[in-house]
């Protein structure tokens, strides 16, 4: 599975981090925004103006307009019904003063680098914070991730006191019960099979010992059975190995899949397509397995075919593909995940087909274990395609 960085173009924390910055941005934009547009006009002021006796003769209480380049205006009403207006031409700018002198304009700058500085303080002591808790959650999602990937042993960091502690111990304590629920499934069925030996066995001796009363027909649907129960225990004892994944199922070694392969189709009467190039395909696994898989699909396409069973390897750019193809009924598109559950059968297979129901999840399992892949997959002209995909051996 892909690494946190490489699915997500922005991580979690740096997007929670960009949000708190840009929520203080823009809030420090919009009110010095405001702030400024109310302060480019000046206060409201009364404008009185007197004769020479000290009598009014106008009187105005408004805010002053501001011209650029000529000051402060005032349009002051006089009392014989004409408006005059009254200018306060800019200060003249002593030396090493900034351009603009009015206080509130000033003000206003003073307060928007305040709120800037302030803003940076923000995103600078957000993104400890910020990281700090989505930290924790990247823990707990690497742990259920590897947990989901089949490692039931993993746990994840409890410490703190909040709900991501919360829901980390309620994962730990749910992990353990389903760890232990598993191990003691896998021990049930490894004793069960183990037991079953004994009295397979003496049955066996007892077949042998009916002599000739019993008719060569019963003789032979008793070994049978035999047979076929005797094959069950070894693949549910297979089976438990394979998934447990701390049980060591066998030394990894270069296989030659297409000689392998070549091996099978002899004893199966199948016909046999090598790559194309004469090469041989080689992988890393455990030969008793892979042989194991190859069989499972061969006896499965020759149980239910009305034809040649072909088998066809070809490679794939690092992979290695093992075709088998018969000329069978064929599985529905909605059955071709389910026929590898174990003891599952399609609807209408008789169980005189023989076969006990684990074989393709054997071939599934045995894949995985080999960082491979297992599919049933379409076929031109009816019948059924599985397809093995196996890692090739690195030259």
């Amino acid at each position: 599975m892909a690494p946190w960085g490489g699915r997500f173009r922005f991580p979690l924390y740096l997007r929670l981090w960009l949000a708190v910055v840009l929520a203080v941005v823009l809030l420090t934009l919009a009110f010095g925004y405001l702030w400024r547009a109310t302060a480019q006009q000046a206060p409201a002021r009364e404008v009185i103006i007197r004769d020479q006796a000290g009598d009014i003769v106008g009187r105005v209480n408004q805010r002053a307009a501001w011209v650029p380049g000529q000051g402060l205006e005032f349009q002051v009403a006089m009392n014989d019904g004409t408006t005059l207006i009254v200018q306060l031409p800019p200060r003249q700018r002593r030396a090493g003063e900034g351009p603009s002198t009015r206080p509130w304009v000033r003000a206003s700058d003073t307060l928007f680098w305040i709120l800037g500085i302030t803003a940076l303080a923000v995103a600078i002591g957000a993104y400890p914070i910020v990281r700090r808790l989505t930290q924790r959650l990247d823990g707990l999602r690497r742990g259920v991730e590897r947990w989901g990937e089949g490692d039931l042993s993993v746990r994840v960091d409890e410490h703190g006191s909040d709900e991501l502690a919360f829901v980390a111990q309620r994962f730990n304590h749910a992990a353990e019960r389903l760890q232990a629920l598993l191990t003691s499934h896998r021990s049930l069925l490894a004793n069960a099979s183990h037991e079953l030996r004994s009295p397979l066995a003496r049955i066996r001796m007892g077949v042998e010992l009916l002599g000739p009363e019993a008719s060569p027909a019963f003789q032979e649907e008793i070994r049978r059975n035999i047979a076929e129960l005797d094959q069950l225990i070894d693949e549910i004892l297979l089976a438990s190995r394979l998934d447990a994944r701390e049980t060591d199922i066998g030394s990894f070694e270069a296989v030659d899949l297409t000689g392998l392969a070549a091996e099978e189709c002899a004893h199966a009467d199948a016909e046999l397509l090598p790559p194309q190039d004469g090469q041989p395909l080689v992988v890393q696994g455990v030969a008793k397995l892979l042989r194991r898989a190859v069989r499972n699909l061969l006896e499965n396409a020759r149980r239910y075919s009305h034809g040649p069973v072909r088998v066809e390897l070809a490679r794939e750019g690092e992979l290695v593909a093992l075709r088998v193809r018969d000329r069978g009924p064929g599985v529905p598109p909605a059955e071709r995940e389910r026929i590898f559950e174990p003891f599952y059968r399609l609807p209408g297979a008789s169980e005189q087909h023989g076969g006990v129901g684990l074989g393709l999840s054997l071939v599934r399992s045995i894949a995985q274990r080999h960082r491979g892949s297992a599919a049933c997959v379409d076929q031109e002209g009816g019948g059924a395609c599985f397809v093995l995909r196996l890692p090739a051996r690195e030259r």
